[in-house]
């Protein structure tokens, strides 16, 4: 196939960036719009984040088999078809009226999602020449950190002018317009889509993997509300956790062509790197989804004000990203990158951990700040340090691994999130009740100061206006218990980066050659 030139690159460009861009701002977009989405659907904030988790558990399980079911169905077809399901679900998506129907689409949405991500970047890679490829991976790498920045501030606009819906409509015209772009202007590789009959299909690694992963997330998810192992529910899934991704494991590590080649985490780089991998995917999802709840629920900020702060600060890593990698190409060792990404990533939950309640929205600039500039220092360099030391035949296994692991550790994230701040909620409620006795004097002349204050301005009698003042004190009394839990889960990602950063003494840096670069960057486009 020859490198597309001139006006067909640019439509490449243009149709590529612009699906993955619209797959990662649907990662990010409903961050800022879940305060309105459980209103409407007449369901808990921690019910409706399903509908980003489930979205995850879609990219993980799908992440990974792109490569086989790109090479099994044709990569122009398997990213037409992935097109239109994304297209298509985003609509069912706008039309969900119960939390089970968003949820379930959403999960279609990610299928299809995670499926563009990784194919237009290879895509996108192969529309230049091998000297021009670091043209692509830029082109690609701002996009990468634009889509999930955009996100909030996009999703914050409509709620605030629209409805939630939109955000979800927003995909159909973009999905339909990049298809046809596709369609016509996409050429297939040689021999495409013609080794079906040679390609082994591994069915029951592909279902252990989606039974095993499906029935933990639920677990983690639905735990603390349905307490834990008291509830049948919960110690079903947990037996098929435990059977599916043992079995999962087991089964990968005995077969010739497994769905997912385990067998390169016997390379202590690549096992120690995923444990990186795994905490930044916990700290970059946990963050983009407490931090909007935050400000909304507690801090009283608008859906667009959420966004708004987080666009600025984040736009600094878009500057760094090709910093980082051309001090990288010089050879420079990731190590030290990874190592100052996670302290300032740290620096940022903890900082973000002690706001006051009157915090105003730019107040959070600087440890936003810190928290783009952390993201953008150990993205190239763990993808680095996933391949190094391993056979450039597995450097496509290594990446794909890495990367399910990143989502992987988002959906853990948001999971631990979920339980942690139910937990400390209620115990931070129980402390604060337990401060006002019933009978206490200071309530009683609280609930009266309120009551006659509610008279004087309503006209309300005294009885329904004492009501109403004791509704204000135990609306008070939530809104202080939610602030103290979500500054508690910041603590807490703070933990995890810390905890990790000793590890690096078990990472080896090996020198690439520019062979090695080459089949790396090739590697990093296909298995994204």
């Amino acid at each position: 196939m020859a490198t597309p030139r001139g006006f067909a690159r640019f439509i490449i460009v243009l149709t590529t960036v612009t699906a993955a861009v619209m797959e990662l701002i649907d990662t990010s977009i409903v961050n800022v719009a879940l305060n309105d989405m459980s209103g409407s659907l007449g369901v808990s904030i921690e019910d409706i984040s399903w509908v980003i988790t489930s979205y995850a558990i879609a990219n993980v399980i799908i992440i990974p088999l792109t490569g086989f079911l790109a090479e099994y169905f044709g990569r122009k077809n398997y990213y037409l078809v992935s097109m239109i399901i994304f297209t298509v679900a985003s609509y069912m998506c706008a039309q969900s009226s119960s939390l089970v129907e968003i949820i379930a689409w959403r999960f279609v949405q990610g299928i299809g999602g995670g499926a563009l991500l990784s194919t237009s970047q290879a895509i996108l890679f192969d529309a230049f020449e091998p000297q021009d490829r670091p043209i692509a991976s830029g082109l690609f790498g701002m996009g990468i950190v634009l889509g999930p920045t955009l996100g909030p501030t996009l999703g914050g606009y409509i709620i605030d002018h629209a409805s939630w819906p939109l955000i979800f409509m927003i995909n159909i015209p973009i999905g339909i317009i990049a298809t046809m772009l596709t369609f016509y202007f996409i050429e297939k590789k040689e021999g495409e889509g013609k080794k079906k009959k040679s390609i082994h299909i591994d069915y029951n690694g592909i279902l252990l993997l989606a039974a095993g992963i499906g029935c933990l997330q639920f677990v983690l998810e639905r735990g603390e509300a349905d307490d834990w192992f008291s509830s049948s529910a919960i110690r079903i899934c947990s037996i098929i956790a435990v059977v599916g991704i043992i079995g999962f494991i087991a089964y990968e590590l005995s077969i010739k062509e497994p769905a997912v080649n385990l067998r390169v985490l016997g390379n202590r780089n690549l096992a120690f790197t995923t444990i990186f991998t795994f905490v930044a995917g916990l700290g970059l999802f946990t963050s983009v989804f407490v931090y909007p709840i935050l400000a909304q629920r507690v801090l009283g900020f608008t859906a667009y004000e959420t966004g708004i702060s987080l666009l600025p600060p984040t736009l600094m890593a878009v500057v760094m990203l090709p910093i980082v990698g051309k001090i990288m190409s010089k050879g420079v060792s990731p190590i030290p990158f990874v190592v100052v990404g996670f302290l300032l990533f740290a620096a940022y939950s903890i900082l973000t951990s002690q706001v006051s309640p009157d915090v105003g929205k730019w107040d959070f600039f600087f440890p936003l700040l810190l928290r783009a500039i952390g993201i953008s220092m150990v993205q190239l360099p763990l993808i680095n340090q996933a391949v190094a030391g391993l056979q450039p035949k597995d450097y496509a296994a290594g990446i794909s691994l890495n990367n399910m692991i990143r989502q992987l550790g988002g959906a853990f994230g948001i999971a631990m999130a979920n339980n942690y701040i139910s937990h400390q909620y209620a115990q931070h409620r129980s402390d604060l009740v337990s401060n006002m006795p019933a009978g206490s004097p200071l309530l009683l002349q609280r609930v009266q100061t309120i009551a006659n204050g509610l008279i004087s301005k309503t006209g309300a009698g005294l009885q329904d206006a004492t009501h109403q003042a004791y509704g204000f004190i135990n609306a008070s009394v939530e809104r202080q218990s939610y602030y103290l839990a979500y500054l508690d889960t910041f603590r807490l990602v703070a933990i995890f980066f810390i905890l990790v950063i000793p590890l690096v003494a078990f990472l080896r840096v090996k020198k690439q050659s520019a062979a090695d670069k080459a089949a790396m960057m090739k590697a990093a486009s296909e298995a994204h």
